[in-house]
């Protein structure tokens, strides 16, 4: 709205950002296409680090204890001007529906919700499978909160050489970016080995996009993740227009 064309509502602290993030408390290095690396995204959000929230503490100890300094957290997003609240750890989806009750605008905590949206679009016998930081963790309590169904076949990157020992046990902060995708590319073709009806893949972990298209490649079917979740997400409390 150019100036003295109208009236310019006012009552939000930031403009132009409506999309708030909620990050773990981490230090390790986030490459272009990770969630928490600003350049990932061709719009404005807003961060805010939730104190205490390690990757070890939300993925491997159920984020126990937490909820309060999320939902603190994701209140402060709102009032600085946030119109919709994401996360950047697909395992607080145990988080979903006291977030979306408290804050009062749209929540999406994992991109695991796209699983049963990509299920729908899928032929009769294939389902979707997921690829996930940690499989021994995704409890059938996190693929409920997010709708996921619990015969969902779930892979994880536990046993690789890099992504779960940075990520997840903090063995150092700097990131083999090569080693990492080699993770990913394993664990979604002992996915479709063993689930040869799987017909498309669901990337739990935020730290994954980067790899997706390598992923897509290999698999040769669709890949989808944070990065897509949050642009469907966007796109709905967008004002500006179609350019996305």
């Amino acid at each position: 709205m150019m100036a003295g064309s109208g009236v310019a509502r006012g009552g939000k602290a930031i403009y132009g950002a409506p999309l708030g993030i909620l990050m773990l408390e981490a230090r390790f290095a986030r490459i272009p296409g990770d969630m928490g690396n600003a350049t990932t995204w061709p719009f404005p959000v807003l961060y805010r680090v939730v104190k205490g929230a390690s990757p070890e503490r939300v993925v491997l100890r159920g984020a126990a204890g937490l909820l309060p300094s999320f939902l603190e957290a994701a209140a402060e997003l709102v009032s600085w001007g946030a119109e919709a609240i994401t996360t950047n750890c697909g395992f607080l989806s145990v988080f979903q529906r006291e977030l979306a009750a408290h804050v009062g605008v749209p929540v999406a905590t994992s991109s695991l919700m796209q699983v049963p949206w990509v299920q729908a679009l899928l032929p009769p016998g294939k389902r979707v499978g997921v690829v996930t930081v940690s499989a021994g963790s995704l409890s059938a309590a996190h693929l409920a909160a997010a709708g996921v169904a619990a015969d969902t076949p779930v892979v994880g990157v536990e046993d690789g050489a890099e992504l779960f020992r940075v990520l997840i046990l903090g063995e150092k902060q700097d990131l083999d970016v090569g080693l990492a995708e080699r993770d990913v590319l394993a664990a979604g073709r002992r996915l479709v080995a063993a689930h040869p009806d799987v017909a498309a893949v669901v990337l739990e972990c935020t730290n994954m996009p980067p790899y997706a298209a390598a992923l897509r490649a290999a698999l040769g079917v669709p890949v989808f993740d944070v990065y897509s979740l949050v642009g469907w997400l966007r796109a709905g409390v967008w004002v500006g227009g179609f350019d996305l």
